[in-house]
């Protein structure tokens, strides 16, 4: 079934366009080369938990970063509102960390059909408390089921943007996966990502959640698409921030819904002119994005704030020498620490066990290679840049 409500899908690449591409692709490839994976995945481990507080912020909660953190060691808040916020921010990152490992394991695909959608909605709601599934809609209450679309009846107002009906949804969602499952070619498949989020959150398929869902569904076409880096940067984060106001990102989707302008704008329902106005923004908001998290993560920086880092830890000032070869070289044997430290074997062994002991070396084995790890402590010392958003008090 043809629905022309949600169309157009799909847009021919201006010039201007493909310069954004190649610019989001170069520099995609930059960041995911400039760390060693398992340094790189420690990184993303932190990563994700600023992902959901930007993702909350653009839904409005003011969850604190401190107290994600605390979720993270399953230390809740007393006040229950508090803790429902801080189950919520543990789902989004349990959901984003199966995507990553999906995709680390070349398991991610298909990720705009229905039920894969689905699945990240259940995921999401799986482990909150029932009372947090009652949804108000105009005069009376829904519960609502994790994974499932909305049904005759379940109508959803977003701002001045009235949802297509509920019995819609499903045929919408059909159509939603087929338009955008068969694009080819990495140029295309990147357009497609802007276009998709807001055609999603058009349709908004669930009674709620599709904001979080929408932009994880982007997360993971991201991802697909070969410019994830591995989860070294954030789409959440750029969309909360925008390029010059907060209000940028809801006020460009707002305008994207925008009905047709006229003979000249396209052959959809919809704006062909507002959409690619969006996806000029989001394209430019990824890309800044990317040159945020490269010149943060650039080894050249990294090694002066791991200066700090052993001064601040007292840790030994040899520390460097092994500290310098795990950044530059991804991981060092251990047997190579005597050389690294021009040490007896004895005395390298004791300043490697300090290093690993203090967590910023780190093994997949007992006596496997250790390379770089990072952990919210460490990362507040070396990358004091990525906490400035947050509130603590």
């Amino acid at each position: 079934m043809i629905h022309p409500e949600i169309e157009p899908t799909k847009l021919s690449i201006s010039s201007s366009e493909t310069d954004l591409l190649i610019d989001l692709k170069s520099k995609s490839g930059l960041l995911d080369r400039w760390l060693y994976k398992d340094t790189a995945q420690s990184l993303a481990k932190i990563l994700r938990a600023m992902n959901c507080y930007y993702s909350n912020q653009i839904e409005g909660h003011s969850t604190r970063l401190v107290d994600i953190e605390r979720a993270l060691k399953n230390d809740f808040l007393d006040d229950e509102k508090g803790a429902v916020m801080q189950r919520a921010a543990l789902s989004h990152i349990s959901v984003q960390e199966e995507i990553d490992k999906l995709h680390a394991t070349g398991n991610l695909s298909n990720v705009v059909s229905p039920q894969f959608i689905q699945s990240i909605h259940e995921y999401f709601y799986q482990n909150v408390d029932k009372s947090d599934l009652r949804i108000s809609s105009e005069n009376c209450v829904v519960t609502m089921t994790p994974g499932a679309f909305r049904v005759k009846g379940q109508e959803v107002m977003v701002g001045r943007h009235l949802a297509p009906k509920g019995e819609s949804v499903i045929s919408l969602m059909d159509y939603f996966h087929n338009s955008f499952s068969h694009v080819k070619g990495q140029c295309n498949e990147l357009l497609a990502v802007p276009i998709a989020h807001h055609r999603f959150a058009y349709i908004h398929p669930f009674l709620d959640g599709n904001g979080r869902v929408g932009r994880l569904m982007s997360h993971a076409m991201m991802l697909e698409s070969g410019v994830g880096a591995n989860g070294l940067w954030s789409i959440s984060r750029g969309l909360s921030r925008g390029l010059e106001s907060k209000d940028e990102y809801k006020s460009k989707m707002a305008l994207a819904d925008n009905p047709r302008l006229g003979d000249l704008d396209g052959r959809g329902a919809l704006s062909e002119k507002r959409l690619r106005e969006f996806t000029h923004w989001f394209l430019k908001v990824s890309i800044d994005q990317i040159d945020f998290m490269t010149r943060l993560f650039n080894p050249a920086e990294i090694q002066k704030r791991l200066s700090s880092y052993v001064d601040i830890n007292e840790l030994p000032s040899e520390s460097m020498y092994l500290l310098e070869a795990a950044l530059y070289h991804g991981e060092i044997q251990r047997g190579e620490a005597p050389r690294l430290l021009d040490m007896k074997e004895r005395s390298a062994r004791k300043v490697l066990s300090q290093l690993t002991t203090d967590g910023i070396l780190g093994s997949n084995t007992p006596k496997g290679a250790v390379s770089l790890r990072f952990d919210s402590a460490s990362a507040r010392i070396i990358f004091p840049r990525i906490y400035a958003d947050f509130s603590y008090e």
